[in-house]
């Protein structure tokens, strides 16, 4: 369907792998407007598939194909959710997919989705594939976040740093000079997911309360930081091929005797640590960082960043800048699709490292 609208709808299902989040945003005369959010979770069965091809396994090629057919489902779900708060036909469905492998340094990154059913189920234009143009161009295909956080964020003059923290954390350095920086820190949530998980059967830590009740223990942390990502320049990116609960248990593996709730404490600094030493690496002079993403409602996760930033620097979810922490990428992925039917590049070759600014993502026309 061939429109001149200026709605679109974002989707987002990140490395958490809790479920869909979506936005109808409004981008008419070029500003940046949420109409709607909706959030979709995943069934059971397909979130514990989607985590299981994480890793390799057998028949992999059938099981991602059928576990894309349900990721398309939902999308769908969160798309029917979202339509009766648009005033007028949607341009398109902008959809990021669920990320399974990301190797940027083989030269490829995977997105599970079925974009073309996605299309037959909404009759609405589906753009899709947003990163491995970025990586074609010889960049890390991530993050992209970072162009949308200067078009919403931005403020001439004024040196921000915009976090977020889902699954892996990354960083958006907004210089004063109009420079953007930034790239993926390392370890948000899923670490401190996968262990609550293993040992109280939650899927989060609502509010940080857990890691509260502990006490950072400094050897383990040391062990944590000793992982040669943290270490490496930038352009950088990550996701669960690196960290994962095995990354986490061969470095316990030399520590006895750890309290639960101390373990939780440590990764929720380890977390703090390094996107704290992100900032301070790249010399932004901030006096304020936001924070989006799930680690927005980790109380305890905000208050050690904010700590290791020093009480000159103020932490404040992006609510503070009038977007809920829990929209800004479905949000971001909305206006990466608004840009490509604008024929707009939606990189940044300073944050990814490609050669030149591309235009991001493929169409699956109604």
């Amino acid at each position: 369907m061939t429109t001149s609208s200026s709605l679109y709808i974002g989707l987002m299902s990140g490395t958490s792998l809790d479920g869909v989040d979506g936005v109808l945003a409004d981008f008419a005369g070029g500003a940046i407007r949420t109409v709607e959010a909706a959030f979709v979770p995943f069934p059971p069965a397909l979130r514990a598939e989607l985590m299981a091809l994480q890793a390799r396994g057998d028949n992999e090629i059938e099981r991602e194909a059928l576990a894309a057919n349900g990721l398309a489902a939902c999308y769908a779900d969160c798309v029917r959710a979202l339509l009766p708060a648009a005033s007028g036909p949607v341009a398109a469905v902008a959809v990021h997919g669920q990320t399974v492998r990301h190797r940027p340094e083989l030269g490829f990154t995977r997105q599970t989705n079925n974009p073309a059913l996605l299309a037959e189920l909404t009759g609405i234009d589906v753009i899709a594939d947003f990163r491995t143009r970025d990586i074609a161009a010889g960049g890390q295909g991530a993050p992209l976040v970072p162009a949308f956080h200067a078009a919403a964020f931005g403020k001439p003059g004024t040196a921000r740093a915009v976090v977020n923290i889902g699954g892996i954390g990354n960083i958006s350095l907004l210089h004063s000079d109009g420079r953007v920086s930034g790239y993926d820190t390392g370890p948000g949530n899923v670490l401190l997911d996968g262990w609550i998980h293993r040992h109280q059967g939650k899927e989060y830590d609502a509010g940080g309360a857990w890691g509260a009740s502990g006490q950072v223990d400094a050897r383990l942390l040391a062990a944590l930081l000793d992982e040669p990502y943290f270490h490496q320049p930038a352009p950088k990116s990550t996701g669960r091929d690196l960290f994962h609960m095995d990354w986490l248990d061969a470095r316990l593996a030399r520590f006895t005797g750890l309290a639960k709730a101390d373990v939780q404490a440590t990764l929720t600094l380890l977390t703090a640590r390094t996107i704290a030493d992100a900032i301070r690496a790249e010399n932004a002079d901030v006096a304020a960082v936001y924070v989006c993403g799930g680690g927005a409602y980790n109380g305890t996760l905000l208050r050690m960043l904010a700590a290791e930033l020093g009480g000159a620097v103020t932490v404040e979810s992006t609510d503070a800048l009038g977007i809920a922490p829990n929209r800004v990428e479905a949000l971001a992925f909305a206006w990466l699709g608004y840009r490509f039917k604008a024929r707009e590049p939606g990189n940044m070759p300073a944050v990814t490292g490609a050669r030149g600014l591309r235009v991001l993502g493929a169409l699956y026309p109604a």
